[in-house]
């Protein structure tokens, strides 16, 4: 079995306003993980976030680009390590975990590990917070695979290979439905396992919005859909175009065969426009394919590229 200690771990904080909580943070982490490195990566925070960091012994660096995603995206270009493990800074996620999920992240040369929030206080984890995530991680199973019962945890450990190899489109909360969804493209080794969720300490505020960060979520999964899952997608706006051609041309042909004549011209040019509409977007579709299975291969490249977790470890 690999130690621990003999990998390289960062431990990546994105903060927005959490001076309240941050100190807290990075102190039990340093205390879970002596070894690790921990890095809070402040997003243009207007309390005094950025000290608190520091003085609890954090490296601490600015993103002025707004949003969660934003954040990950340049922590994940700046940042070197064996293992990554990214927490939210609000004092919610329980760091006791970070070295059972590691230890398993190695020992099974895995890619990411998913802290399952588990709460049975409604302050920690709200009905409609609830609610949502489960909608929305069913919505994106039922597209993308079914692996996680938690998609949207802020709570994750990752191996360098999937750090290197994700591209980090998304810019808000958004950014942990594309960290799932790039682990399924490319059928990464993951794994889920359960994390005690407590309720943010007094002082400390959610920056969740759960209808507009839901939308938002939503509108990325769809997009997510049309980008990785293209001949799918277009296919089904073909099929729709198509019935609906059909639906409206049948009056019209069981006229033209009583009496041989068109007498709703208008929507018989309806129904062709339907229907070579639909035909161009199942052309689109195929084309697309072709090319998102060109981008994904190159994603894979870039995956193979970087050794496994226990290799590159004892390489190290």
């Amino acid at each position: 079995m690999t130690t621990i200690s003999a990998a390289r771990v960062a431990v990546l904080i994105p903060c927005y306003n959490e001076e309240a909580t941050i100190n807290a943070v990075v102190s039990e982490f340093a205390i879970q993980l002596p070894d690790a490195r921990i890095y809070v990566f402040d997003n243009n925070s207007s309390d005094d976030t950025f000290a608190r960091a520091q003085q609890a012994g954090a490296t601490v660096r600015r993103v002025a680009y707004q949003g969660k995603g934003n954040v990950v995206r340049r922590m994940f270009a700046d940042v070197d390590a064996d293992i990554y493990v990214l927490v939210d800074g609000d004092g919610t996620y329980d760091a006791t975990d970070a070295p059972g999920f590691i230890a398993r992240l190695i020992d099974e040369d895995l890619d990411m590990v998913v802290g399952a929030r588990i709460s049975n206080q409604e302050q920690a984890y709200r009905r409609g917070h609830r609610f949502g995530n489960v909608m929305l991680t069913q919505f994106a199973s039922r597209i993308f695979g079914n692996s996680f019962s938690d998609m949207l945890s802020g709570y994750r450990i990752f191996s360098q290979r999937f750090v290197k190899s994700f591209p980090a489109h998304s810019s808000g909360f958004e950014i942990e439905t594309e960290l799932t969804v790039h682990a399924l493209e490319l059928r990464m080794p993951v794994a889920e396992i359960g994390t005690n969720y407590r309720s943010r300490p007094e002082g400390s505020a959610s920056k969740l919005n759960t209808y507009r960060d839901g939308l938002r979520i939503l509108l990325t999964i769809l997009r997510l859909f049309k980008v990785e899952k293209p001949l799918l997608f277009f296919s089904i706006g073909f099929a729709v175009c198509a019935l609906a051609s059909v639906v409206l041309a049948l009056p019209i042909f069981a006229t033209y065969v009583e009496t041989g004549l068109v007498p709703r011209l208008p929507t018989a040019l309806l129904c062709a426009a339907l229907m070579l509409f639909g035909a161009l977007l199942l052309v689109c579709g195929l084309v697309l394919d072709t090319v998102t299975r060109g981008r994904a291969e190159a994603k894979h490249f870039a995956y193979l590229s970087v050794l496994a977790p226990s290799n590159a470890i004892r390489q190290d």
